[in-house]
């Protein structure tokens, strides 16, 4: 099983350290993606090697999506090549997951419309304008999309995770 870490630099440092560490414990291979390979840092300084620039990425090798907040999503949703892969997973019925402001570059994928999820609070209007049906709950599951709102929700995020991978 491979799941695939979409971040750029600026990224909430829990949102990705957590479920990179928890899906690795569970004999997931997770490869680390940047618009570039190298070094990239979290908000809080802690920093993570990219293996794979985005332009390198087979998406249908890959079983899973994860998607981190912070600042990072902001400027991914301006990348073509982010906004594809996540295109890709959501058409393909794979399951995708994203907390906080990681659902920006879903947004953008033009997908969401009709869907259920959540986010962090700030994000809320962007995502209802998204045409997206919005909870406040620690993590929503709309088949194969999985939502949370901050890293003190990273308890449910990953459960859901490891539910939609058979995992649990």
């Amino acid at each position: 099983m491979r799941a695939l870490i979409i971040c750029s630099d600026q990224f909430e440092d829990s949102e990705l350290s957590e479920p990179l560490r928890q899906l690795q414990a569970k004999g997931v291979a997770v490869d680390l993606v940047a618009p570039q390979k190298g070094s990239i840092t979290g908000k809080h300084g802690h920093k993570v090697e990219a293996g794979l620039a985005l332009d390198e990425v087979q998406p249908e090798i890959y079983d899973l999506l994860v998607l981190p907040g912070g600042k990072a999503p902001a400027r991914l949703q301006k990348n073509v090549q982010a906004v594809a892969i996540a295109r890709y997973f959501l058409d393909a019925g794979k399951p995708v997951a994203a907390i906080c402001h990681g659902l920006q570059v879903l947004i953008t994928s033009g997908l969401l419309a009709g869907r259920t999820a959540t986010c962090y609070r700030s994000m809320a209007p962007e995502l209802k304008s998204a045409g997206v049906d919005y909870r406040d709950r620690e993590v929503v599951v709309d088949g194969n999309l999985i939502t949370s709102r901050q890293p003190a929700d990273l308890p449910a995020f990953m459960q859901a995770i490891f539910e939609a991978l058979g995992l649990a």
